[in-house]
């Protein structure tokens, strides 16, 4: 394997692999190639790019459960103190619920101040099966697991976070004797951080597979439909992204919006280039922990918790699509249907995974819940996937925001390093075995 690519231009060279991706993508999609059955159409798009970029982001998630695991049980164990643990617990998920909330009412005001999809006519014939919503009562039920090593298996995400909690403190408790366990789950910790190394020096090459495949299938004829709903939406999650949170950011922890947006861009390219929060778990750990400061015993627990209940740009995306849909079909929604869409958008958020598509099951239970026909989701599936891109870029930014405050509040985070634009690039050579 050559040597690690530096940490700036492995960002630079992911942009690049989008660019050029992008590039080919309409390339081939306005020339005509890509009729199905085409050779370029076989073997390429759906041929090399498919392939390769699917197994990216396979080799995305198969780093997140075992890191998720032995991140947060060292994390747990890191901290050392339970009153500590509960704290940090308490402040992300009260800040997460707080975005989240925001997120969607900017997200409904703007909507519906805009108004997109007034005087389209509805006609659509894309079919789509709805959800019903998960009761509270399940949400919470499904937090434990009845058999941790299925949640293991399937990626439950709430679940493994439970157990690898449980098993943190139970490790805490059992105190001395237990102090080779967790020397152990250290080192296995930082095997994993090395794993998403390897896996990440692809990045680029994968990058562009994933664009050129998304954007030679889509092609742009959609869009020019859809273009009210596509620019509210993109308007909202940017405004999200770069007003509310960074506001957000400043007023709770003092510190500087411009350094976290610039080192967060890696985390930004590859969150909108896999659609999912789940799959960029491993490389928002490393650049929170060893670009911006943070404190692993804060960041591992913060950031797969944020990834499974924070999803601001899901959230909007409700707020948007519902006011949409109801435009196009001419149908008023009263104060308590946007108030029960905020509600259960919240709920959604927490009770659902952070995989590509996920948005759109959501959105069946809320248009379930306030009437609308859940038919309307087939008029923006096939814009859906762009924007998923988008709003994950806005999820996993969210998450980062509040990992920052947390760990500033809890004295778990290193100014120096934040402020310091060399930290955690990947130009030390980080090929030779370190000695202790």
């Amino acid at each position: 394997m050559s040597n690690h690519p530096h940490g700036a231009n492995l960002t630079i060279k992911v942009l690049i692999g989008m660019g050029l991706g992008i590039i080919i993508g309409l390339a081939i999609n306005f020339s005509g190639m890509n009729t199905e059955g085409s050779l370029i159409n076989t073997w390429l798009v759906d041929g090399l790019f498919h392939v390769v970029g699917k197994m990216f982001v396979n080799s995305l998630k198969m780093l997140v459960v075992p890191l998720v695991l032995f991140s947060l049980i060292s994390g747990v164990c890191g901290i050392g103190n339970l009153r500590q643990l509960g704290r940090v617990g308490t402040k992300s998920f009260a800040l997460y619920m707080m975005t989240t909330a925001i997120a969607i009412a900017t997200a409904l005001i703007v909507a519906g101040v805009v108004a997109p999809g007034k005087g389209m006519n509805a006609e659509t014939s894309a079919n789509f099966a709805g959800r019903e919503a998960p009761p509270l009562t399940k949400v919470l039920i499904d937090i434990v697991p009845g058999n941790p090593v299925a949640a293991l298996a399937n990626g439950e995400m709430l679940q493994v976070i439970f157990f690898a909690i449980l098993l943190g403190v139970s490790i805490l408790m059992v105190g001395k004797k237990a102090q080779p366990l967790v020397d152990g789950v250290e080192r296995m910790n930082e095997v994993m951080m090395k794993m998403v190394d390897i896996v990440m020096s692809v990045a680029p090459y994968a990058v562009f597979c994933l664009i050129a495949y998304s954007v030679a299938s889509l092609g742009m004829g959609l869009l020019g439909q859809l273009l009210g709903y596509v620019l509210v939406l993109i308007g909202v999650l940017l405004f999200h992204l770069f007003i509310t949170l960074m506001i957000t950011l400043k007023v709770f922890s003092g510190l500087n919006p411009l350094v976290f947006l610039r080192k967060m861009r890696n985390v930004q390219v590859f969150a909108f280039s896999t659609a999912s929060s789940n799959a960029t778990i491993p490389v928002t750990l490393r650049t929170v922990t060893e670009r911006l400061g943070v404190g692993n015993s804060v960041a591992s627990f913060t950031i797969p918790f944020g990834a499974t209940i924070n999803m601001d740009g899901t959230a909007i995306m409700q707020g948007v699509a519902t006011v949409f849909i109801a435009n196009v079909y001419n149908i008023d929604l009263s104060i308590a249907d946007y108030l029960t869409v905020i509600f259960m958008a919240v709920l959604a958020s927490i009770g659902t995974a952070g995989v590509p598509g996920v948005g759109l099951i959501m959105l069946s239970m809320v248009f379930a819940q306030v009437g609308l026909p859940v038919e309307g989701i087939g008029l923006i599936l096939g814009v859906d996937r762009l924007l998923d891109m988008v709003r994950t870029a806005v999820n996993v930014s969210g998450d980062a925001v509040v990992t920052c405050i947390v760990a500033k509040g809890e004295g778990k985070f290193d100014l120096a390093e934040f402020n310091n634009p060399e930290a955690g690039l990947f130009d030390r050579d980080e090929l030779e075995m370190p000695g202790n």
